[in-house]
């Protein structure tokens, strides 16, 4: 029996993505769908988001890399609101600004199952990280979030940061390549020292010094929750690498 379909690479365009939305609409089996590198679009991504507003067994659906935007989104996120069973989705590599972000946000306040988000690799910048964050101190089901390589500097970093001081369900967060600087390592740093959930955070690859980083590095004297964090490639100095390999 077929419970993962992988069709990644394939270049089926929104023709083909009307074709297997069709499908999925009656299938009762499918649990896991790689679409990743199709080039389906907005309008691919509308036929899939109309199939999962009525299948009933789709687990994990991966439309990675898909020249997916604001509008796609914004159909996914509607048919978010309705689906039961989804609880990984995939949306990184796209062209998702910060209003494509708002659709998604709204989406999570109502879905009580999706518990991995990526979006990764989008244009979402401090204003979508704002949406995501706000959903965030609403949401109870979400608990890995990769917003890496989306710009959201100091001030999305911000955002972020003050979610968590009230989040009790995320465990993973990935922040990579945000160009966030010491000023968001702070504010990092202070929800650090009072969240007690998250245990993987991914900062590398920033514009983060040893002020920066210093200050994460204390806020882990107060969190015994993270055990794995991840500052490679950022200015932080011999001294502080060792304070945070000690304090992981």
């Amino acid at each position: 029996t077929l419970t993962t379909l992988d069709l990644a690479q394939n270049k089926i365009g929104n023709k083909g993505a009307r074709h297997i939305a069709n499908a999925l609409t009656y299938n009762k089996i499918l649990t896991t769908l790689d679409l990743s590198q199709n080039q389906i679009g907005d309008e691919g991504a509308q036929h899939i988001a109309n199939a999962l507003n009525n299948n009933k067994t789709l687990t994990t659906l991966n439309l990675a890399a898909n020249n997916i935007r604001d509008e796609g989104a914004r159909h996914i996120a509607n048919a978010l609101t309705y689906n039961k069973t989804l609880t990984k989705l995939d949306l990184s590599q796209n062209h998702i600004r910060a209003e494509g972000a708002r659709h998604i946000a709204n989406a999570l306040n109502y879905k009580k199952t999706l518990t991995t988000l990526d979006l990764s690799q989008n244009h979402i910048k401090a204003e979508g990280a704002r949406h995501i964050a706000n959903t965030l101190n609403y949401n109870k089901a979400l608990s890995t979030l990769d917003l890496s390589q989306n710009k959201i500097g100091d001030e999305g970093a911000q955002h972020i940061a003050n979610a968590l001081n009230t989040k009790k369900i995320l465990t993973t967060l990935n922040l990579s390549v945000n160009i966030i600087g010491d000023e968001g390592a702070r504010h990092i740093a202070n929800a650090l020292s009072n969240n007690k959930t998250l245990t993987t955070l991914d900062l590398h690859k920033n514009q983060i010094g040893a002020k920066g980083a210093q200050r994460v590095a204390n806020a882990l004297d107060n969190n015994k929750a993270l055990t794995t964090l991840d500052l490679c490639f950022t200015d932080i100095g011999d001294k502080v690498a060792k304070h945070c390999i000690c304090a992981e």
